[in-house]
């Protein structure tokens, strides 16, 4: 594939992820692996996404401000914590096929269940420990590339928070999330130096649209909201499981 195809891509996915990411306040890594996988190599597209996940929180916190509920956060983020050095170590020893068939089918399942989500029974299993686990399992797959927000998300929609609470957890979290397994990145060389002119392109791209997305999920409904989010995430799931069977 050319560089300018390649170029491109890289662009596209930047912009897709973030306007994802500031209509829902998380998805970046699911979205841009989408498209990144297909042509750049793994331990760039894992540096990326986290990057450009945390880029997104970061303008995120000065366009759609949610007010901190510390008690809600705290379990979630302290089994997270806990879980990003599990995911980094795991990193090196990733199958990114074997991850890409994961999350891909995670997303296809998942997503159109949750648009049935009325119609299921109440979810009454909810618990500090139980917020803890999954807090937990989200710092793994932060550490593993950015995917903190998925398991979480999921969490909150089974345990019918309202919008506005599902966005101040998912946003303090993932900030929370991201900006330490940036760190563990840099601090374990995951993160080189020739990777910053990407960072860079990717800062760029991604700016208008995670405003856009931002301000539109200001003006959104629940059902609205949900039904675009878990969309695009299922068609996220499909690109996937495609570029590993090509």
């Amino acid at each position: 594939m050319s560089f300018d195809s390649v170029f491109f891509i890289l662009i596209l996915g930047a912009m897709v992820a973030g306007f994802v990411q500031g209509l829902s306040g998380f998805a970046f890594g699911m979205v841009s692996m989408s498209f990144w996988a297909w042509v750049l190599e793994p331990q760039l597209v894992i540096a990326m996404t986290v990057f450009g996940g945390l880029t997104g929180q970061l303008l995120a916190v000065t366009t759609v401000r949610r007010a901190l509920n510390l008690p809600l956060l705290l379990p979630f983020l302290i089994g997270g914590l806990i879980g990003i050095p599990i995911g980094v170590a795991i990193l090196p020893y990733l199958n990114v096929s074997l991850l890409k068939t994961i999350l891909g089918c995670l997303l296809i399942v998942w997503c159109p269940i949750m648009l049935l989500k009325d119609r299921l029974p109440p979810f009454k299993l909810r618990s500090r420990l139980a917020d803890s686990i999954v807090g937990g399992l989200g710092g793994i797959m932060g550490g593993l590339g950015g995917f903190a927000g998925a398991l979480p998300t999921l969490w909150c929609m089974l345990s019918s928070f309202d919008k506005n609470t599902q966005r101040a957890v998912i946003q303090n979290f993932n900030l929370s999330i991201l900006a330490a397994t940036m760190v563990s990145y840099i601090a374990t060389g995951v993160v080189t130096r020739s990777m910053l002119p990407m960072f860079a392109v990717v800062a760029v791209a991604m700016l208008i649209p995670t405003l856009i997305g931002a301000r539109l999920y200001k003006g959104i409904d629940e059902l609205t909201f949900r039904r675009i989010v878990l969309g695009l995430l299922t068609f996220s799931g499909v690109a996937l499981l495609v570029s590993v069977w090509i």
